[in-house]
């Protein structure tokens, strides 16, 4: 089974367990809210730019709402249980499941552990942690374009990539999983630790960047 499959099924699982109300890490989101989230970025093309476009959000709030009316909160779940329909980039190109859904569905699980109380981290594979670093890599510059200060992450092994070119700049440690949950705007709930003065750092945590 892939790393996308794992995750989907254990956030699957999890919002079972939980239920419709609970809360999560995205800012006025419950349970069913991420649920529908989850169905429209794969069921629903047409809404899915608005999640990153500001000009498209209200078509693709519009079409979450109406998901969250139309489906009840144990067909949504089961809905991305299910995953993304054959017709879809993700069916009709399955490595895109992986390239893609890996990273979304394991931060989107966080959204919801990291919400509970007691959450820990977990024990993840040597191999989930490099394919992270890969897309920080790749991509961090890109998530974190918004910091307002630079940023430097920075494994515990000492490799480090850089999330913003800029002065003063704060050192950013912790495994792969969680820098990249700080990159995708989750600072409060990665656990991470910081170098840099006490006022780019404080800046840097209450930035807002990320997806």
């Amino acid at each position: 089974m892939t790393h996308a499959r794992t995750e989907r099924a254990a956030l699957c699982d999890l919002l079972d367990d939980l239920g419709p109300g609970a809360p999560t890490l995205c800012e006025g989101w419950a349970t069913q809210d991420l649920a529908a989230h989850l169905v429209l970025r794969e069921r629903r093309l047409d809404a899915a730019p608005g999640i990153a476009l500001p000009l498209l959000a209200g078509h693709t709030a519009a079409v979450q709402e109406r998901l969250t009316l139309r489906h009840s909160y144990p067909e949504l779940v089961g809905l991305v249980r299910n995953g993304p329909p054959r017709w879809t980039p993700y069916g009709l190109v399955p490595a895109l499941d992986a390239v893609v859904n890996t990273v979304e569905l394991f931060v989107h699980h966080e959204d919801v552990r990291r919400a509970q109380p007691g959450w820990e981290p977990r024990e993840l594979p040597e191999d989930l942690q490099e394919t992270f670093w890969r897309r920080l890599r790749g991509g961090a510059r890109f998530f974190m374009r918004g910091a307002p200060v630079g940023v430097v992450l920075r494994r515990p092994d000492g490799a480090r990539t850089a999330g913003r070119m800029a002065e003063p700049a704060v050192v950013v440690t912790g495994e792969p999983a969680e820098l990249l949950l700080f990159a995708f705007g989750r600072q409060e709930h990665a656990r991470v630790t910081f170098q840099g003065d006490d006022q780019t750092v404080a800046r840097l945590r209450q930035a807002r960047f990320g997806l």
